[in-house]
């Protein structure tokens, strides 16, 4: 069927059982809605509350919610809930997250919190002007923007600097005001935009007040998803004698063969998109069973990967005196209120969970399933190879996917135990079953 090219409008106005109509024509699936409605809740008051985070929802995208047990972290033994739809990446941050809690666990080297935010404008007047007098034009944007800070400060946060800049490659008459914030457990998206936009509103006044020549003309307002300076740094260490990971390696060379991977990642860009892709397994699954923002703290990490102008590893191995040690340093901003960690129930449950952490905390916790991840992939790779243990995680489902009846599972499981998980190979030994 040769399908409408015409735009679709007005799509947004419509109920969802119209949508639901209108999808079910183009594609002419009459068992559509039926389909859609598998998917949605039947509490109505949850569902309602899930259609209103998006627009447009037709129905609900599940993922699976699992858990990582034995995360050990400053002392403190966490239990962390992910959601994740690959198998292998909860298995892989269970062993390693039981491993190292047998060795002390993560700890934490170093955290902060502060985030950052932008107003871009141009100023035709002056330059020299506007940069001797902006302590005291910065100062009165706080004293400005006070009713929008004061609930903020009153939990011991705030702004924190007013800093003006320009940028080499820019016009010369191009300024940017460069926002430092304190957002306590807040992630803050909202609280800074609120800021620079009043700001924004406020500033053109106070330069002509001030310097009294020159046009100002605000160009955008925005926060900054790179956050350098909300960042954590995690390590494992333990002796080079405990790292008795794989049967096949003793210690030593376990060890060894751990740094050059982590050497290669940091020194080989196509190796470090791979090494931190692994890292972001786990943190994306912390984030995302937090109801946090998943594409903001990947880019921020990515950007501060390749902060020196190549992109490197977020993880280093250390051996000095026998002493192995992981570490992981990584930039994200989280929050534990506002947005989506109390409307959505499992988002609730999850922070329930981990004891209703600051952010601070889940920061950590968020950090130290990245690198539990990080651990476990690299060590696969060094001894058997990142194959075996995946697709035998993944073998269930193949099995799925070729509509295997059940009662073949445990056969086929033991006749791959031994051997390579294959979907062709998988394919072959149900057809000698049958």
């Amino acid at each position: 069927m040769m399908r409408e090219q015409n735009p679709l409008k007005g799509f947004s106005k419509l109920s969802r059982d119209e949508k639901v109509k209108w999808l079910s024509e183009y594609l002419s699936d009459q068992k559509l809605s039926a389909f859609l409605d598998s998917f949605r809740m039947p509490d109505e008051e949850n569902q309602n509350k899930f259609e209103s985070f998006s627009e447009n929802t037709l129905s609900n995208y599940h993922l699976p919610w699992g858990l990582v047990p034995n995360v050990l972290i400053d002392d403190k033994l966490y239990h962390v809930p992910v959601v994740i739809e690959e198998s292998s990446v909860v298995a892989a941050a269970s062993k390693a997250a039981s491993f190292w809690a047998q060795r002390g666990g993560f700890r934490t080297l170093y955290i902060s919190t502060l985030k950052k935010g932008q107003l871009h404008f141009t100023f035709s007047g002056d330059g020299e002007a506007l940069k001797k007098h902006w302590e005291t034009i910065g100062q009165q944007i706080k004293s400005g923007v006070k009713h929008l800070t004061q609930n903020m400060e009153q939990r011991g946060g705030g702004i924190t600097g007013i800093h003006l800049k320009q940028i080499p490659g820019l016009p010369y008459d191009y300024y940017q005001l460069d926002l430092e914030a304190e957002t306590m457990d807040s992630m803050g998206a909202n609280f800074i935009n609120s800021i620079l936009e009043e700001a924004g509103r406020i500033l053109p006044e106070l330069i002509h007040n001030r310097i009294g020549n020159g046009q100002v003309e605000i160009i955008m307002a925005i926060l900054s998803n790179y956050t350098p300076e909300s960042i954590v740094k995690l390590q494992v260490q333990a002796p080079v004698s405990e790292l008795s990971w794989a049967k096949e390696m003793t210690p030593e060379k376990f060890a060894r063969r751990m740094k050059w991977a982590a050497d290669i990642a940091w020194h080989d860009t196509g190796r470090a998109v791979t090494h931190n892709k692994g890292i972001y397994n786990g943190v994306d699954a912390v984030v995302l069973a937090t109801g946090n923002d998943f594409r903001a703290v990947e880019a921020a990490g990515h950007a501060y990967a390749a902060r020196d102008g190549q992109y490197h590893a977020l993880s280093r191995v250390n051996l000095e005196n026998d002493i192995f040690s992981l570490e992981l340093e990584i930039p994200m901003a989280l929050g534990t209120v506002g947005g989506l960690t109390k409307l959505h129930p499992l988002a609730a449950k999850t922070l329930q969970i981990l004891g209703e952490p600051d952010a601070r905390t889940l920061m950590k916790i968020a950090a130290a399933i990245g690198l539990a991840n990080n651990f476990a992939a690299m060590a696969s790779l060094v001894t058997t190879g990142i194959q075996q243990g995946h697709m035998k995680m993944h073998l269930h489902n193949i099995l799925n996917s070729l509509d295997v009846n059940p009662e073949y599972y445990p056969k086929i499981e033991e006749h791959f135990s031994v051997k390579t998980v294959s979907v062709s190979a998988v394919r072959q030994f149900i057809s000698t079953l049958k």
